[in-house]
């Protein structure tokens, strides 16, 4: 049986209702997949790579998926848990469910996929495939690759997770993103910010994440410092309301694949 990427038949029956709630009431903000490959040696990166290269992410571009991104964690090599994150942009719940029979019937997937798709117990490619369902925020709805001009093994690309200590006081962080002028200020400072997303389904919960891109440390050092500084953002930190309303944050700084999309 083939592996997909995606997961969303095997959500309990407790949470598929919430999610299409939210797909119901907000049909315009897309959705992500964040796939994250964990590994540990340099033959199952090898057979990780060329399946993404050669047969997924051109199987979904046949159906018209766009903008996928996959990158690797900078210092990923030394690491013991390796990673390797694909960004999946959904026009759809439905798109979730409808992209796993398509690939089961694209001959060519099949076939450029084969050593992936077949592996057995003893060399399986992966340890464990780590999956995370997104929405987009209100004011950023739709995945923008991002402009930038130097080459890609120089950009730097800042996935950030925000953790909030209840449901009530994510609403609340999400807010101050949208309503609040968060998402406006980090257009403001052109952060290159690819997606703003809340996590539907995950792990690690109440929770929102975001991308932002840069050409490289140097540039991402000077946008937060600037970020910082800035008087908007001086003044939004300081509301009352917007107090103690994230209680965990993780950034991972990633680098491009050279197949992927942006």
């Amino acid at each position: 049986m083939i592996r997909s990427l995606f997961f969303v038949l095997t959500l309990s029956s407790a949470i598929i209702p919430g999610i299409l709630h939210a797909q119901n009431s907000q049909k315009s903000q897309e959705f992500y997949q964040i796939s994250i490959y964990h590994f540990t040696n340099a033959d199952q990166q090898k057979v990780i790579e060329t399946y993404l290269k050669e047969a997924y992410l051109p199987a979904l571009h046949k159906q018209q998926i766009k903008n996928i991104g996959v990158f690797s964690p900078i210092g990923n090599d030394t690491t013991a848990d390796k990673r390797v994150y694909v960004i999946v942009p959904l026009q759809s719940l439905s798109q979730v469910v409808e992209a796993k029979p398509l690939l089961e019937a694209d001959a060519e997937y099949q076939t450029r996929g084969k050593s992936y798709l077949q592996a057995t117990y003893k060399s399986a490619p992966y340890n464990r495939i780590e999956n995370i369902l997104l929405q987009a925020f209100p004011m950023a709805p739709a995945l923008i690759a991002p402009k930038l001009g130097g080459p890609k093994s120089d950009r730097v690309y800042e996935l950030r997770s925000y953790e909030s200590a209840t449901e009530n006081i994510f609403r609340n962080k999400v807010k101050m993103f949208n309503e609040g002028g968060e998402v406006d200020l980090f257009k403001r400072l052109d952060f290159n910010a690819i997606f703003y997303s809340s996590v539907i389904a995950g792990s690690h919960m109440p929770n929102l994440m975001y991308m932002t891109s840069f050409e490289n440390m140097a540039d991402r050092e000077a946008h937060w410092k600037k970020f910082g500084s800035d008087p908007e953002w001086k003044k939004l930190s300081a509301m009352p309301e917007y107090q103690n309303n994230v209680s965990k944050i993780e950034i991972t700084f990633l680098k491009s694949a050279d197949y992927s999309d942006y």
